[in-house]
């Protein structure tokens, strides 16, 4: 499956912001927690949200369905057979599991999971902290074997602020006895939208959004009719489109105070923004270098590190990109550099000279993000931009030829 993209006029007109899939993924985790109904709404059209899915079906979770939305209920979870863990092991977010099924079953089996090439991703925050709140957990038959006759509150210390371990020890404390506090825990706002979802389903839970989240265990929880937060990467990625483009475009449903530091970014590439509610208006602008350094929130996410260097590709002057989240995240360089870009990487730093045009040519994805700024770039490049893999692409953004192709882009999917 690829994406057919020739360069086309500037991007224009209205968008809405699908939900998070970051978000969404940890709120379905959290139906393990209860025996009662959990109703999702609004749920994106992706991939990997049906992944998830079908890792719940594997561990008991009755699913029904109705449009957009989700019905879950993990009224007798269960541990599934050995040969039914394929899903499991292809995704990333399956991890989110642990903590839930710990807490629910007190034992657990999880292969190791999967995800995108982007470089090493251990569970040991994951493992050490489920292991303070009282679990035995051993590496055993390419996966970890777990078990915790219950668990119980403790202080946490995580040795860097890792989103899905605060997302997994955040789960496990709802129903440990005791107190819980999570330090150097991640302030990302999924992990305050994970704690507005466990809120409403009875946890008590403060400092969501700090470095230091308090959790008191209660007995059980409920269940809660919730959405999930508007996606802030994939408006980030729109918003990156309409500057490659020199377009302009409205978003409707974003959350602009979560991306601050993208925004800043942009105005000093030479955009104009302009906000107002939950709406972001933008407008390219003749482009200028900048430097970006990826950081943990509030910094600049490293979900949008590959399409900000698409659109300083063609930008006046140099430009010095700093990967520091992940160690293999410029994957997506060597492809930039067959369209005409001039990048060099040196371990973690990118160093961008603009140029003044690119070339389509034939491009592959190596992971989701990546997938996004090959798309960004043909958008601006002259001719015509032939994109495999775009299965990478699928995962997070939902029918993304569709968006922008309704915002001017001549954009096609070809099976």
């Amino acid at each position: 499956m690829r994406f057919i993209i020739e360069k086309g006029p500037p991007l224009r007109g209205e968008a809405k912001v699908a939900p998070a899939k970051n978000a969404a993924l940890p709120i379905l985790a959290a139906a393990l927690l209860t025996k009662e109904e959990l109703f999702v709404e609004d749920l994106p059209g992706i991939s990997d949200i049906a992944a998830m899915l079908e890792i719940l079906g594997l561990f008991g979770v009755r699913l029904g369905r109705e449009g957009r939305a989700a019905c879950l209920c993990a009224e007798n979870p269960r541990q599934p057979k050995e040969r039914a863990y394929a899903p499991v092991r292809q995704m990333r977010a399956s991890i989110l599991v642990l903590g839930p099924l710990l807490a629910r079953l007190g034992e657990a089996f999880l292969p190791l999971p999967g995800g995108c090439a982007i470089g090493s991703r251990p569970v040991d925050l994951h493992v050490k902290g489920l292991e303070a709140l009282g679990a035995d957990i051993e590496y055993e038959e390419g996966g970890l074997r777990c078990r915790a006759a219950g668990l119980r509150g403790a202080t946490v210390y995580l040795d860097s602020p890792s989103v899905g371990a605060t997302e997994n020890i955040l789960m496990a404390a709802t129903l440990a006895r005791g107190s819980t506090l999570i330090q150097n825990a991640a302030r990302e706002p999924e992990i305050v939208d994970l704690a507005r979802v466990l809120s409403a389903m009875g946890a008590r839970i403060s400092g969501a959004g700090t470095s230091f989240i308090a959790v008191e265990g209660v007995e059980s929880l409920h269940g809660a009719r919730v959405t999930p937060m508007p996606d802030r990467i994939e408006a980030g990625t729109l918003l990156l489109c309409a500057a490659a483009t020199r377009g302009e475009i409205l978003l409707r449903g974003a959350a602009p105070e979560h991306l601050f530091a993208l925004n800043a970014k942009l105005l000093e590439c030479g955009c104009e923004l302009r906000i107002s509610g939950d709406q972001i208006y933008v407008r390219g602008g003749p482009r200028r270098g900048v430097d970006v350094q990826t950081q943990v929130y509030p910094g600049f996410p490293t979900d949008l590190q590959a399409p900000m260097m698409a659109l300083l590709c063609r930008a006046k002057g140099s430009s010095i990109l700093v990967e520091s989240i992940f160690e293999n995240r410029f994957m997506h360089a060597a492809e930039l550099r067959r369209m005409g870009a001039q990048i060099t990487v040196r371990d973690r730093i990118a160093v961008v000279r603009g140029v003044k045009k690119l070339y389509g040519t034939e491009l592959l994805c190596t992971d989701l993000r990546a997938g996004a700024a090959l798309v960004l770039a043909a958008l601006d490049a002259e001719g015509q931009s032939r994109i495999g893999g775009v299965e990478h692409i699928d995962r997070g953004y939902e029918n993304l030829e569709q968006k922008l192709g309704a915002l001017g882009a001549r954009i096609r999917r070809e099976e």
